[in-house]
């Protein structure tokens, strides 16, 4: 990229508007991360997602950010659909709703360190991991699965899975209303009607942690964290459905993108109007796989706690599995947002992104009005994970958005390549991890090496005021696909 990067202040950096950008380019970084990020093409696809029409303030990359589809993962774009704003796939990504829940209990470190191994062996006996994977609920009918990525999460509980208190405490409660089954192929029916239930592969995960540290006591008490409790965080998404999804409206974008006269840098920016009838089908159907992953993180909490119960041999109430709270990753809603003093309604894109909505807001449960909605930040599988809260500024600066994860920093072919070298599984134990995965070639792919150390991404986000650290978590269980 050609463009002088400006530092506005320790945690900010910006690509001024040219050519024809419509808004500025915005990283929060520190100058440590801004070398790392500089090594791929994420920059530039900032400066891409800043031509897109109706973009409003500035093209956002969190710290985590690195190069994906169109967007960079990290990006955070709102278009206006009153100024020809468009809805992006790629500013999507394909795993729709690919997100994270958090999930507290009443036990400490020393109640399972000496069951880590059976507990997760039963978690992967339970829960269905991997390409391929059958669900947990074996046969779901064409109506039914209508139902299911309608209704969300509360389908899941309507069957079984979980309680009615759960969805109180899950992103816009566990369902994007207006999804459209009818925009939805029967290809993509096909690919998701078996997976109800699975984890999937990749950068998917159940993680077992440990409560390293408390920053926010407050917060802490409020989400039932103590100090060496355990928590466990599921990462998965809308699998083969979602992925279906996003590849068919991709090529329906490019041909929107022609018929629009729309003018783009990267046709992987491919787009429609969002008051096109294509834009209208796209924003259907992603709403149905983020109801599919609602779904399917609701059913795999259900199954991870039937593995505890089962291998701790304890009742329900001595585990105490309660839901903290479930975030959307790979996402495109329309929200409201004070731009110059005018509240707009604007088509937020978070991809590899968080919601992040401070204090007081109504869209955070009424248990965590004083504080803010959790943020859910999982880090590599040898180090550890956060949850944070949103706040007021966040509100103003990045609309309500904050950073997901570590953020690669190598390949996973690279990856592969550097774990050859060492006895992965020993490496992960030595660290205090107990694994189980469906092959090795996942956990290489997947080993800290590969990823930047989230702390540094939280902690840039933690002082520039976007979100608050409330407690880091030490993994000592994972299953894999």
């Amino acid at each position: 990229m050609s463009q002088k990067i400006q530092k506005i202040d320790e945690f900010t950096y910006e690509v001024p508007r040219s050519g024809k950008m419509r808004v500025p380019g915005r990283v929060y970084a520190n100058d440590a991360l801004m070398d790392s990020i500089r090594q791929d093409q994420s920059l530039q696809q900032v400066i891409n997602v800043a031509h897109l029409p109706g973009i409003t303030r500035y093209s956002l990359a969190m710290p985590d950010i690195h190069w994906g589809y169109g967007f960079p993962i990290g990006g955070v774009a709102a278009t206006d659909p009153d100024d020809d704003g468009v809805i992006s796939p790629g500013g999507v990504g394909y795993d729709i709703n690919c997100g994270v829940r958090l999930i507290s209990t009443k036990l400490a470190g020393e109640d399972v360190q000496d069951q880590m191994r059976e507990i997760v062996s039963h978690l992967y006996n339970n829960v269905p991991t991997g390409v391929g994977s059958s669900g947990a609920i074996k046969k779901v009918s064409r109506d039914d699965f209508r139902k299911l990525v309608t209704e969300g999460a509360s389908w899941a509980v309507s069957k079984g899975f979980g309680r009615s208190e759960d969805l109180e405490y899950i992103e816009d409660n566990g369902c994007l209303t207006d999804a459209d089954p009818d925009a939805v192929s029967s290809r993509a029916y096909e690919r998701g009607k078996s997976q109800v239930g699975t984890l999937g592969s990749g950068n998917h995960f159940l993680e077992i942690g440990r409560v390293e540290e408390i920053y926010h006591q407050q917060a802490a008490d409020l989400f039932g964290l103590h100090p060496n409790g355990i928590v466990v965080i599921i990462h998965t998404g809308s699998r083969g459905f979602g992925h279906q999804i996003c590849d068919e409206y991709i090529k329906t974008s490019l041909g929107a993108v022609n018929r629009y006269g729309i003018d783009l840098p990267d046709k992987q920016l491919a787009c429609a109007p969002l008051n096109s009838s294509e834009g209208k089908q796209y924003l259907g159907a992603m709403r149905c796989a983020a109801n599919f992953a609602f779904n399917n993180r609701q059913v795999i909490m259900h199954l991870a706690e039937q593995a505890f119960l089962e291998a701790l041999n304890i009742s329900p109430n001595d585990l105490g599995f309660n839901l903290v709270y479930d975030i959307c990753h790979n996402i495109a809603k329309f929200e409201e947002h004070k731009i110059n003093g005018d509240t707009r309604r604007l088509c937020v894109h978070r991809k590899g992104a968080t919601r992040a909505y401070g204090p007081e807001s109504p869209y955070v449960p009424p248990k965590y009005h004083s504080i803010g909605q959790p943020v859910l930040i999982p880090g590599d599988m040898g180090r550890y994970s956060y949850v944070c809260v949103g706040t007021a500024r966040a509100m103003s600066d990045t609309f309500g958005s904050s950073c997901h994860g570590a953020g690669r920093q190598m390949s996973r072919r690279q990856s592969k390549k550097q774990s050859r070298q060492m006895d992965i599984y020993q490496e992960l134990r030595d660290r205090g991890v107990e694994i189980q995965a469906a092959g090795s070639r996942t956990v290489a792919e997947e080993m800290p090496h590969a990823y930047k150390d989230v702390a540094d991404v939280v902690d840039v986000m933690h002082d520039a005021g976007i979100t608050t650290k409330v407690a880091r978590f030490r993994p000592v269980g994972v299953i894999k696909g």
